[in-house]
């Protein structure tokens, strides 16, 4: 089981006087107890596992997988990112 902590997203921003795009990949988290095998679908569950009396669940027994996903944008004279997510979001 994982969760999305981000979505991709991209914004603009005015960096040394010129508007350039700054684009979020998603993240993926797999949250799994190395002891149990146990997998959560949040921090926050994972967390409370921790801090419950009644389990022996420790933080270091809490591993963190990232899965990233990065669009391949080709990028040369020419592009414009406004076109490509336009494009994008008509094939998805």
């Amino acid at each position: 089981m994982s969760f999305v902590e981000t979505e991709a997203s991209v914004r603009y921003e005015v960096i040394n006087g010129k508007k350039v795009p700054v684009i979020t990949p998603k993240c993926e988290i797999t949250l799994t107890n190395t002891e149990t095998g146990k997998e959560y679908m949040s921090d926050a569950e994972a967390l409370a596992d921790v801090q419950n009396t009644e389990t022996d669940t420790k933080a270091e027994h809490i591993r963190r997988d990232v899965n990233v996903t990065v669009e391949e944008i080709k990028i040369g004279a020419g592009f414009n990112i406004s076109d490509w997510l336009l494009k994008k979001n008509r094939v998805n």
